[in-house]
Protein backbone atom coordinates (compact mmCIF):
# COMPACT_ATOMS: atom_id res chain seq x y z
CA UNK A 1 0.00 0.00 0.00
CA UNK A 2 1.38 3.22 -1.08
CA UNK A 3 2.54 6.28 1.84
CA UNK A 4 -0.37 8.71 1.96
CA UNK A 5 1.04 12.15 0.82
CA UNK A 6 0.30 15.49 2.37
CA UNK A 7 -3.23 16.98 2.50
CA UNK A 8 -3.90 19.98 1.60
CA UNK A 9 -6.83 22.39 2.31
CA UNK A 10 -7.74 23.26 -1.63
CA UNK A 11 -10.59 26.34 -1.76
CA UNK A 12 -12.18 28.06 -4.80
CA UNK A 13 -10.50 31.06 -6.08
CA UNK A 14 -12.18 34.18 -5.37
CA UNK A 15 -11.88 37.19 -7.69
CA UNK A 16 -12.67 40.59 -7.55
CA UNK A 17 -15.40 41.39 -10.03
CA UNK A 18 -14.71 44.57 -12.18
CA UNK A 19 -16.03 48.10 -12.75
CA UNK A 20 -15.93 50.87 -15.06
CA UNK A 21 -14.55 52.57 -12.41
CA UNK A 22 -11.00 52.59 -12.95
CA UNK A 23 -11.02 51.53 -16.41
CA UNK A 24 -8.91 53.05 -19.27
CA UNK A 25 -10.66 54.26 -22.47
CA UNK A 26 -9.30 53.14 -26.14
CA UNK A 27 -7.82 56.31 -26.76
CA UNK A 28 -5.72 55.95 -23.64
CA UNK A 29 -4.86 52.62 -24.52
CA UNK A 30 -3.52 53.41 -27.61
CA UNK A 31 -1.63 56.46 -26.19
CA UNK A 32 0.59 53.88 -24.12
CA UNK A 33 1.27 52.43 -27.21
CA UNK A 34 2.90 55.26 -29.13
CA UNK A 35 6.06 55.05 -27.36
CA UNK A 36 7.07 51.58 -28.86
CA UNK A 37 9.71 51.09 -31.09
CA UNK A 38 8.94 48.67 -34.24
CA UNK A 39 12.20 47.87 -36.57
CA UNK A 40 10.92 49.33 -40.27
CA UNK A 41 13.04 47.86 -42.84
CA UNK A 42 13.14 48.50 -46.64
CA UNK A 43 13.30 44.96 -48.97
CA UNK A 44 15.82 45.82 -52.47
CA UNK A 45 15.21 41.87 -53.59
CA UNK A 46 15.64 38.59 -52.61
CA UNK A 47 17.81 36.02 -53.81
CA UNK A 48 18.83 32.08 -53.05
CA UNK A 49 22.18 31.02 -52.75
CA UNK A 50 23.80 27.65 -52.31
CA UNK A 51 25.69 27.14 -49.08
CA UNK A 52 28.79 26.53 -51.53
CA UNK A 53 28.04 29.58 -53.57
CA UNK A 54 27.90 31.87 -49.77
CA UNK A 55 31.02 30.60 -48.95
CA UNK A 56 32.67 31.49 -52.09
CA UNK A 57 31.87 35.70 -51.24
CA UNK A 58 34.50 37.93 -51.14
CA UNK A 59 35.06 41.91 -51.25
CA UNK A 60 33.23 42.69 -54.33
CA UNK A 61 31.19 39.83 -55.15
CA UNK A 62 27.67 40.84 -56.55
CA UNK A 63 24.86 39.38 -55.29
CA UNK A 64 21.79 39.49 -58.53
CA UNK A 65 18.48 40.61 -56.55
CA UNK A 66 15.25 39.45 -57.87
CA UNK A 67 13.72 42.85 -58.67
CA UNK A 68 14.40 45.17 -61.10
CA UNK A 69 16.16 48.37 -60.74
CA UNK A 70 13.72 51.34 -60.59
CA UNK A 71 10.97 48.60 -59.39
CA UNK A 72 8.53 49.30 -56.14
CA UNK A 73 10.58 48.02 -52.72
CA UNK A 74 8.80 46.35 -50.11
CA UNK A 75 7.87 48.10 -46.71
CA UNK A 76 8.31 45.88 -43.40
CA UNK A 77 7.56 46.86 -39.88
CA UNK A 78 9.01 44.10 -37.49
CA UNK A 79 9.31 41.56 -40.64
CA UNK A 80 6.11 42.11 -41.45
CA UNK A 81 5.20 43.86 -45.18
CA UNK A 82 2.47 47.07 -44.99
CA UNK A 83 3.48 49.08 -47.79
CA UNK A 84 5.65 49.73 -51.33
CA UNK A 85 7.59 52.45 -51.75
CA UNK A 86 10.00 53.57 -54.19
CA UNK A 87 13.78 54.52 -53.65
CA UNK A 88 14.60 58.37 -53.60
CA UNK A 89 17.62 60.00 -52.68
CA UNK A 90 17.62 62.99 -49.88
CA UNK A 91 20.70 65.11 -49.52
CA UNK A 92 23.45 61.87 -49.01
CA UNK A 93 20.80 59.21 -47.90
CA UNK A 94 18.66 56.58 -48.96
CA UNK A 95 14.86 57.14 -48.55
CA UNK A 96 11.55 55.16 -49.69
CA UNK A 97 8.18 57.17 -50.69
CA UNK A 98 5.61 55.06 -49.94
CA UNK A 99 3.33 54.36 -52.80
CA UNK A 100 0.84 51.87 -51.94
CA UNK A 101 -0.10 50.57 -48.26
CA UNK A 102 -1.07 46.81 -48.01
CA UNK A 103 -4.30 46.21 -46.68
CA UNK A 104 -5.11 44.99 -43.71
CA UNK A 105 -7.39 41.80 -45.38
CA UNK A 106 -4.01 41.25 -47.19
CA UNK A 107 -1.81 41.54 -44.55
CA UNK A 108 -3.94 39.43 -42.37
CA UNK A 109 -4.40 36.65 -45.40
CA UNK A 110 -0.31 36.64 -46.16
CA UNK A 111 0.04 35.39 -42.30
CA UNK A 112 -2.37 32.26 -43.19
Amino acid sequence: MPAAGPSYDVQSAQFQSFSAEGSIEAGENMELLMDVPLSVSVELGKSKKFIREILDFNVGTIIVLDKMAGEVVDILVNGKLIAKGEVVVIDDNYGVRITDIVSPAKRIASVQ
